[in-house]
């Protein structure tokens, strides 16, 4: 009890003293909202009967601006590691400002496309990319506090917007709230600059903290590094399972009898998870090191497929969100200083736009891939079963990544 207390403490310590900087990451992955899935669907049944689209053609342009921005985010998120990170923060604010402003005066399916890839890319790409590589370059000993405070944007983003969206609809028209969008982000850019600081403050080593040899990789030796590569499925996991999770919760529930009060208690408990995961992997990461904390953070995904998989109980429908969101947590917390960890600071940003992309692609492939296999007929469970068992052999290779030692390639 004494040390939880000293934990404790020294948590309240750590946020009292860095608030500024860590005002600047939970800011910028909050605003990041606007290009995210969870956002945008809000409009759905506005933007279709606007541009007289079916679900299918809406979905079409959505993945396609979606892939679209991935293959850009890793060329531009790599130059944050170069770029003043005050003029590159206001580049990226003003991007995504425009993709909102875009979609509120949008008149075609054209314009509609350029501006969904304009918030995929500023929002769920480079926003969020700033928050977490800031706070991995920032910090030295608190590096997984950091990444776990600022990771804390997102569910408060999730908690706040779609209430407050759904509250505004019933007197604003729906290109107003957008327009209105565009407002907010040029409103808290002033705000960003000034709690980021003018000076980029790069910690000095990685072996101050780990007590290990650690050498600043290149993007390109990152790729040619055997270990990277088995690391990969890992790392694109989360993003795959959660974003299929969320896309066909519906069918998922459907199939096992569950109602769809019963599935959105199930969210309510995913926030939760999602949080825990959040404050309680940041300490842990703080202490053993990203490189020892992110193959168990990948458990909870896997178990929260079988769960679905396995069971049809009402418990069962509130455990595997709740996991799900817990292993969320743990993971972001995890990668960014994972990759600090293995292969250093000077690149960080360029090898962490280069994963982020993959992700991104994940979730535009991922819901198109389960949708196309359920309406061939396969069944639910065997399609929970299959990503329980992909879950599997991801942490198998990251395992067998992590053991081996990070030498020079």
């Amino acid at each position: 009890m004494p040390h939880l207390t000293a934990m404790g403490q020294g948590y309240f310590c750590f946020l009292f003293e860095n608030c500024r900087l860590l005002a600047f990451g939970v800011l910028t992955a909050l605003l990041s909202v606007f290009g995210q899935t969870f956002y945008i669907g809000l409009f759905n049944p506005q933007i279709r009967e606007t541009f007289d689209l079916a679900h299918s053609e809406l979905g079409l342009i959505y993945g396609f601006a979606t892939l679209t921005s991935a293959v850009l985010l890793p060329w531009l998120g790599g130059r944050y590691d170069r770029s003043d990170q005050r003029l590159f923060l206001t580049g990226t604010a003003l991007l995504l400002a425009l993709g909102c402003l875009m979609l509120g005066l949008a008149w075609s399916a054209a314009t509609l496309f350029v501006a969904l890839f304009l918030l995929r890319l500023g929002g769920q790409g480079l926003m969020t990319h700033i928050a977490m590589t800031t706070m991995a370059q920032r910090f030295h000993a608190g590096r997984g506090k950091a990444v776990s405070v600022a990771a804390m944007g997102l569910p408060l983003a999730e908690a706040v917007f779609p209430a407050t969206v759904i509250a505004l609809m019933a007197w604003l028209e729906w290109r107003h709230i957008w327009l209105g969008g565009a407002t907010l982000l040029l409103g808290f850019l002033p705000v960003l600059i000034w709690l980021v600081g003018g000076k980029r403050e790069v910690a000095d080593s990685v072996q101050e903290v780990f007590r290990q040899p650690v050498r600043d990789f290149t993007r390109r030796e990152v790729v040619r590094d055997w270990r990277f590569t088995l690391l990969i499925p890992s790392m694109v996991a989360p993003a795959f399972v959660v974003t299929i999770a969320f896309f066909h919760q519906i069918p998922l529930a459907e199939a096992k009898g569950w109602s769809t009060e019963l599935v959105a208690s199930g969210m309510v408990l995913f926030a939760l998870g999602h949080m825990v995961g959040l404050v309680a992997a940041g300490p842990l990461v703080d202490r053993f090191g990203g490189s020892r904390l992110f193959v168990p953070s990948l458990w909870p995904l896997c178990g929260s497929m079988l769960v679905l998989t396995l069971f049809e109980s009402v418990w069962a429908a509130l455990l595997w969100p709740a996991l799900l969101g817990l292993g969320q947590g743990l993971v972001a917390t995890a990668l960014t200083p994972l990759l600090a960890e293995r292969y250093g600071l000077t690149h960080l940003g360029a090898i962490r736009a280069m994963l982020h992309g993959l992700m991104i692609v994940s979730t535009a492939v991922g819901p198109l891939l389960i949708g196309g296999l359920m309406d061939a007929g396969v069944d639910a469970g065997a399609l929970t079963a299959g990503l329980a068992i992909g879950v599997l052999a991801a942490i198998l290779m990251a395992w067998i990544g992590l053991s081996v030692g990070n030498k020079s390639c």
